[in-house]
């Protein structure tokens, strides 16, 4: 976790992937224009619950995000993933595999809409696809989500891809204003949710 090491960089991960409406791809430098639009044009709902949307990123702080993305998913230490509706082109939204361990094959999903696109069901295929994606492509054993207990969008996604709300951690960090919140976790696990034991 964290650093990069040669087994790691040796692990043959498909790219991207389709869900119905989307191309759910690894970043690709150049993808920092896209980004910051989208990040610019949704600013308000993503400040909230964002650490990083405190202020509007320049084009170029977006680019450099997008690279250190791409390095890091070609080390295997992160895997961002890019939303992307098939029908246009258009970025819809960031997602990705987080926090992984891999010797236990543990994955955080995470995710953000850009605000033209929200409440159209497309971060909930986002999730089922990448979800899908861990299971079969990266074996593995447990993928989380988790969420501020304020942020309803957020959990209602989790809920509605089955993931069991397993508990919520009490002041558990600081949100983006410095006051405590409390952090709920979904979860599905292997021989539980999907596949054997």
């Amino acid at each position: 976790m964290g650093t990069a090491d040669s087994s790691l960089i040796m692990l043959s991960i498909p790219e991207s992937f389709e869900s119905e409406r989307l191309l759910i791809r690894a970043p690709h430098w150049g993808d920092g224009l896209a980004v910051n639009e989208a990040v610019k044009e949704s600013i308000e709902e993503l400040r909230p619950w964002m650490p990083w949307a405190n202020k509007v990123p320049t084009v170029e702080e977006s680019e450099a995000s997008i690279r250190r993305s791409r390095l890091e998913f070609l080390e295997r230490t992160d895997l961002r993933l890019l939303l992307f509706r098939k029908e246009t082109g258009e970025l819809i939204g960031s997602s990705g595999l987080h926090r992984i361990d891999w010797q236990s094959r543990k994955f955080e999903i995470g995710y953000w809409v850009h605000s033209s696109f929200a409440r159209q069901g497309y971060i909930t295929e986002a999730v089922d696809a990448i979800t899908k994606y861990a299971i079969q492509e990266l074996q593995a054993n447990r993928i989380e989500i988790r969420c501020d207990s304020r942020n309803v969008q957020s959990a209602r996604i989790a809920e509605r891809s089955g993931f069991t709300l397993e508990g919520t951690l009490r002041n558990d960090k600081c949100d983006v204003t410095g006051t405590l919140r409390h952090t709920m976790i979904f979860a599905k696990v292997r021989g539980v949710e999907y596949g054997r034991e």
